[in-house]
């Protein structure tokens, strides 16, 4: 029995008694008949020139450099839980599928750990990558083009990782680095020599066309450059000729000038030789007619400048007299402006104070009919109320409205309004018989021997009276030729009437 401790880049893988499969740990005991096996979890490079050719037949060396060793990261279950103890392993079944549960070191280490930790394996380990990395690279490149190669090259560098990652996972490997150098042409192949000199040639072509083209502007702008020189120098000396010979041409009509104004200046210098001899006499005339005028002028001033400073003299009286009269009536005007200004703010205040105490008045006028209406809202309420009372007591509004009309005297009032409505008035009962025994005491028991004429004769003695009454009420006269003329006893009646009527009124 012996505690064995591996070092950091190892791990041990311990079988036999009461361990099923595999125990991979860093530190563990080992007892009589287990066997303990340190491996080494240490990357290592692999460097191929794989051969391959493409979807169009075209073969090449791919150099890549793959770094591969064991996935220390993907631990499965051995990474889960506390170790057992030792006491304890007696009973402990916990590992039995282990490899089944994503252990990559599991894997390793029933697959290649002995091979490895014996030294004997290395080239077995190396086969085996390479066999996977140069399988899974000639798949792939066996369905690409040359131009997907070259122009996804990233694409292609994850495409191999993860197809040759898929194959290694199965073996608990990693791949950590994967490098793909350039490409190159495989034996009795000339693909990336004619490419690489095809684009040298292009390159040397464009460069030599660049720089042609380059001299061709070069020489274009200095011939351009020259001509535009001479072109610039032959028009400076063409408008130099041009203006040399304007200015001849204005030097001799300057020199032509120059004569002519000589002999006009000698001319007037002559005239004015003259001209002075004869202004000098004449202006000598003219001093002593000016010293005699002169003469009279000074007296005449003399003379005149007495009544002038009398003039003026008054004239300065006058003014000043003015300028007090002036200011006189400006400070009148200035003190009746301030008076009527400090009297239209005096009527202003007063008017505004007026306003102010009978918008005053009127609020508390307001104010005073509001309390008062309200008074008189509550008076009438509790008349109301007592109303209502007063009706409960007489057995209802009729009741109410009787003892109301009693109490305030209405009833008398009414008999007293009828009796004055009456009053003077002399009314007129007309009441007639018509007959045949009419006025008559026995017209009664007479009236069944009557004719059958005895209804027509009826109505036309009843248009008499019925006539005169119409006139009697309204003073209508029916017209004679339609209803015929009132008998006399009836116009004797009418009068009477009149007569009667005339005695009441005068009573």
């Amino acid at each position: 029995m012996s505690y064995k401790i591996a070092a950091p880049d190892e791990y041990l893988a311990i079988t036999g008694m009461n361990i099923k499969n595999v125990l991979i740990t860093k530190a563990a005991w080992v007892w009589p008949f287990q066997r303990c096996t340190r491996f080494s979890v240490q990357p290592h490079d692999y460097a191929m020139n794989l051969q391959a050719m493409t979807k169009e037949k075209l073969q090449f060396l791919l150099p890549v450099v793959f770094t591969i060793g064991p996935d220390v990261n993907s631990r499965g279950a051995n990474s889960k839980g506390p170790r057992p103890s030792p006491s304890a392993q007696a009973g402990h079944n916990d590992h039995i599928h282990d490899e089944d549960r994503g252990d990559a070191l599991m894997k390793y280490a029933m697959l290649l750990a002995e091979s490895t930790a014996q030294k004997k394996g290395s080239q077995y380990l190396e086969n085996i990558v390479k066999g996977i990395i140069e399988g899974e690279t000639r798949v792939l490149v066996s369905s690409m083009t040359m131009e997907e190669i070259f122009t996804e090259r990233e694409e292609f560098k994850r495409r191999i990782f993860r197809n040759i990652q898929g194959e290694l996972d199965q073996f608990g490997l990693k791949i950590y680095n994967a490098n793909v150098k350039e490409l190159k042409d495989a034996v009795g192949s000339t693909y990336f020599q004619s490419l690489s000199q095809k684009a040298h040639e292009g390159a040397t072509n464009q460069a030599r066309i660049d720089v042609a083209e380059a001299q061709l502007r070069g020489n274009v702008g200095e011939a351009e450059r020259h001509g535009q020189q001479e072109r610039s120098i032959a028009k400076i000396n063409a408008e130099t000729a041009v203006q040399k010979t304007d200015r001849d041409v204005e030097r001799a009509a300057a020199e032509a000038n120059l004569a002519t104004q000589k002999t006009i200046l000698s001319r007037d210098v002559e005239i004015a030789r003259i001209q002075a001899t004869r202004a000098t006499e004449s202006r000598d005339e003219d001093l002593k007619k000016e010293v005699q005028v002169k003469r009279a002028a000074a007296e005449l001033e003399r003379l005149r400048a007495t009544d002038v400073v009398k003039a003026a003299i008054a004239r300065e009286s006058k003014q000043q007299a003015a300028d007090a009269k002036a200011y006189e009536i400006s400070a009148d005007a200035r003190a009746n402006f301030e008076k009527s200004t400090k009297a239209a703010d005096a009527t202003a205040y007063k008017t505004k104070v007026e306003a102010e105490s009978n918008a005053l008045a009127v609020i508390k006028n307001a104010e005073a009919q509001l309390e008062k209406k309200l008074k008189e809202a509550e008076a009438m309420s509790s008349m109301a109320d007592a109303y209502a009372k007063m009706s409960t007591a007489f057995g209802g509004p009729a009741g109410l409205l009787q003892y109301m009309m009693i109490e305030k005297g209405t009833y008398v009032e009414l008999a007293k309004a009828n009796a004055a409505a009456v009053h003077g008035m002399q009314p007129k009962i007309s009441v007639w018989n018509t007959g045949s025994e009419a006025g008559s005491s026995g017209a009664g028991g007479q009236g069944s021997g009557q004719d059958s004429a005895a209804t027509l004769r009826n109505v036309y003695q009843l248009l008499p009276p019925l006539m005169s009454t119409i006139h009697d009420q309204t003073g209508i006269t029916l017209p004679e030729w339609q209803f015929g003329k009132l008998p006399n006893n009836e116009v004797a009646r009418r009068d009477q009437f009149q007569n009667d009527s005339a005695v009441n009124g005068k009573k």
